[in-house]
């Protein structure tokens, strides 16, 4: 007959366990300290931490370790006592999170939950990262009465999800894993199925979405430095011809608006400007006349497409109409001000300068042009106030040596 004394106390394998609570507690705390300040996402994560609930636990080691549990004197590990979960924005956030844990710990091991199930399956894909506890993570173990070492062995779980993919999993733990389904529970099934495969999908199309911007932010900064490249060279009077990037190219102009901005742009920086104005103008064309921010932002590229073809005048009446539907818009009283400076027109360049100003102050390239501008008007000092101004704002100083040196000639200074 079996011995039963060597069945073990679940009452001591409690205790036991339970007097490792703070311990690993703080072993999380120094991890997630760690990741908080090593862990550089454009929208960074959030975490949780939780240390493994006893009675999950002691199913665990009798399901998985019941030779090691018996008559065992110390503490039995598993490799989830202790989780953190690194909850991302995007999906694209998660890989890049786990290439910056390889950096920063020793990997013990990887693996992807989920990636295997169909959608008519439960299990929502999440990346699990074992690390080995770094030394400097682990409080004293003399601090903690009673306790002993726990050896190289000790691993924190680290789970990367999503947002989403965090929300199913708690609803999940919830509905399926406290409860025990039947033959009879085949509807909900499909209906948590259909739910999964929701989240999956809202999951993709939030990523696709930040790609979209992410595109649309990379021709937009092409398209503004090309616009003040021109600007400056026809204020120096110095003007040359547009290098085309012959890697570049313009897809067609059919789809949807949002395709047809991104098509416009491409045109616009590949140096294709009678092209992009055409696109520029299909979209005023399919938008609602209603819809003034879209107006807003078109009129405000093609003036910028216009002005690149040395059409002054009609850069003018789409960044004024463009106005009429933002007046906050602040660049493109800037953008107006450039060609106002163009023409020699000054005064009004001024005004333009100083309207952008007054809705956001903290614009070094505008205080500088207004200085150049009010430079050629012969207010010296005001110039000079500005030029100060946007070299305290973070305006290169090589950029500014030109008007300095002007300045500094008119006050009867040495440089």
């Amino acid at each position: 007959m079996k011995n039963n004394s060597h069945i073990p106390s679940k009452a001591e394998i409690k205790k036991l366990y339970e007097s490792y609570v703070e311990y690993f507690t703080i072993v999380m705390e120094n991890i997630i300290d760690i990741l908080h300040a090593e862990i550089k996402l454009n929208a960074q994560p959030t975490y949780k931490s939780r240390v493994k609930s006893f009675n999950s636990y002691y199913k665990k080691i009798l399901r998985l370790k019941p030779e090691e549990t018996k008559g065992a004197d110390s503490l039995v590990l598993l490799t989830d006592m202790m989780g953190i979960r690194m909850i991302c924005a995007f999906l694209e956030d998660m890989q890049l999170g786990l290439e910056q844990i390889k950096q920063i710990f020793e990997i013990k091991e990887i693996e992807v939950k989920g990636a295997e199930k169909k959608f008519s399956e439960f299990g929502y894909e999440s990346i699990h990262v074992l690390i080995k506890i770094p030394d400097s993570c682990k409080p004293p173990i003399e601090l903690f009465e009673g306790l002993q070492p726990l050896g190289d062995n000790l691993v924190c779980e680290i789970q990367i999800r999503t947002i989403l993919q965090d929300a199913w999993a708690e609803v999940e733990h919830e509905l399926i894993y406290k409860t025990e389904f039947n033959p009879l529970d085949t509807p909900l099934r499909r209906k948590l199925a259909s739910l999964n495969a929701m989240l999956t999908l809202a999951d993709i199309t939030f990523q696709e979405i930040r790609d979209y911007q992410s595109r649309i932010q990379k021709e937009l900064e092409v398209r503004r430095h090309s616009f003040y490249d021109i600007a400056d060279n026809l204020i120096d009077e110095k003007p040359k011809e547009k290098e085309k990037d012959i890697n570049r190219f313009t897809p067609n102009v059919n789809g949807t608006i949002d395709e047809m901005l991104i098509n416009a742009l491409h045109a616009h920086n590949a140096g294709n400007l009678e092209e992009a104005v055409t696109i520029y103008t299909k979209i005023l064309e399919a938008i609602n006349p209603n819809d003034k921010t879209i107006i807003a932002v078109i009129r405000k590229h093609r003036g910028m497409a216009y002005f690149s073809m040395n059409n002054f005048d009609a850069a003018l009446q789409d960044f004024d109409i463009s106005l009429q539907y933002d007046p906050k818009a602040f660049r493109t009283y800037y953008y107006k001000g450039i060609v106002c400076a163009i023409q020699k027109n000054y005064e009004w360049a001024i005004q333009n300068y100083t309207k952008s100003l007054e809705i956001n102050e903290f614009q070094a390239h505008t205080y500088f042009r207004r200085a150049m501008a009010y430079f050629e008007i012969q207010e010296y000092e005001k110039s000079m106030n500005d030029l100060n101004n946007a070299l305290n704002l973070g305006m290169p100083a090589q950029d500014c040596k030109v008007l300095q040196e002007k300045l500094t000639k008119q006050f009867g200074l040495s440089v």
